[in-house]
C-alpha cells in the first residue's frame, strides 16, 4: 500500500522520482523501489515522506484514508532521527 500512496501523492503534485531522491537524500532507483514495491521506507524516511506531503504516517501505510496527522506523529516529527526511531522501539514493545 505505501507503493502505491506515494506514487499517488508524487504525481498529484507533479514531481518526479529525482525530487523526491532530493528530499529523502537518496539515489533515484532507490525512491524507485518504494513505488516498486520492492523496498519499503525506513520510519526516518517515512516521517519525512509524512512531513513533506503533511500527512500521516497511517495514511502513508495504508491504515487509514484519513491523511491528517495524528499527534504523535506531530510531537515525532519535530525529533531528531535518532530519538525518532528509539522512540518507535519504544512504542512497540509497549503493544
Amino acid at each position: 500500500m505505501v507503493n502505491e500512496r506515494l506514487k499517488q501523492l508524487r504525481k498529484e503534485r507533479n514531481l518526479t522520482q529525482t525530487d523526491l531522491g532530493k528530499v529523502l537524500g537518496i539515489v533515484v532507483s532507490a525512491y524507485g523501489r518504494y513505488e516498486l514495491g520492492t523496498t519499503e521506507p525506513d520510519i526516518s524516511n517515512l516521517i519525512k515522506l509524512a512531513k513533506f506531503y503533511n500527512v500521516s504516517i497511517d495514511y502513508l501505510v495504508g491504515l487509514t484514508d484519513i491523511r491528517e496527522k495524528t499527534e504523535f506523529e506531530k510531537i515525532l516529527e519535530k525529533l531528531d532521527p535518532e530519538t525518532q526511531k528509539h522512540l518507535v522501539e519504544i512504542v512497540k514493545k509497549l503493544k
